[in-house]
């Protein structure tokens, strides 16, 4: 019995990485996946090839969630193809680190731009478009509870993430649930990037498995939140990080 029958789910940021993980697994089990990118057209359309093939419905559509008129067309444009939407998963994201004191205005707006209006702006469009009963996902990241040097802002735009999804789990109502998946360090491009060899063997030493996690192991975790199994877990930060904090 696939657990996500006749669900239709909007996955942002799913072009690649975690987010491309999560798109296939809903898929597999059972929902039309809405595939969202802002500047990834070929791979959006790799991920949705690999759904159709493997038997499972989905369409890209490409809007920036920093942009509100992008995300209201996303959810009209899931609408219009498939009837209606039951779950939002706010994957999309962005990533860099640097030290608060070299930071400019310009990476302070572009960090909060996406990470945090991104949500704001698909929390208002899931207010009134969202179907009944449910299940709104946002990530966050386990760095919110880490004292990481270089991770000031980044830490700050997923701490504002999880603050907005523990209101805004009791404002919404109509049975839906609104919760945080917090991954830890993640074998993905975004995380990568950049790394040395010895950054990368140290956070794999922080936690209890003394590996990086794979983006299947949080797409495993979205899985479940996205199910009705899930329902009565509602306004919480879930730690998928293997014991890291």
């Amino acid at each position: 019995m696939k657990s996500l029958n006749n669900k239709v789910i909007i996955v942002t940021g799913s072009s690649k990485g975690i987010g491309k993980e999560v798109a296939i697994l809903l898929a597999e089990n059972g929902a039309k996946i809405i595939v969202n990118h802002s500047n990834s057209e070929k791979e959006a359309e790799n991920t949705v090839n690999t759904i159709l093939n493997n038997g499972g419905e989905a369409i890209a559509v490409k809007a920036d969630v920093s942009k509100r008129e992008q995300v209201t067309e996303l959810f009209d444009k899931a609408i219009v193809t498939f009837g209606k939407v039951d779950v939002l998963v706010n994957n999309a994201g962005i990533m860099f680190s640097k030290m608060l004191k070299d930071n400019t205005q310009e990476d302070f707006t572009r960090l909060f731009d996406v990470n945090v209006r991104g949500v704001f702006n698909t929390l208002q469009e899931a207010e009134s478009k969202l179907a009944d009963n449910g299940n709104i996902i946002n990530f966050s990241s386990s760095t919110a509870k880490l004292m990481f040097p270089t991770y000031s802002l980044y830490s700050a735009s997923k701490a504002a993430v999880e603050q907005i999804t523990r209101v805004f789990s009791k404002e919404i109502g109509r049975g839906i649930s609104v919760n945080s998946i917090a991954p830890g360090a993640t074998a993905t491009e975004l995380f990568l990037t950049g790394k040395s060899q010895e950054t990368i063997d140290k956070l794999s030493a922080m936690n209890a498995f003394n590996r990086l996690a794979e983006p299947i192991d949080i797409a495993k975790v979205v899985l479940f939140l996205a199910s009705d199994d899930s329902k009565w877990i509602s306004g919480q930060v879930i730690g998928a990080n293997g014991a890291l904090v």
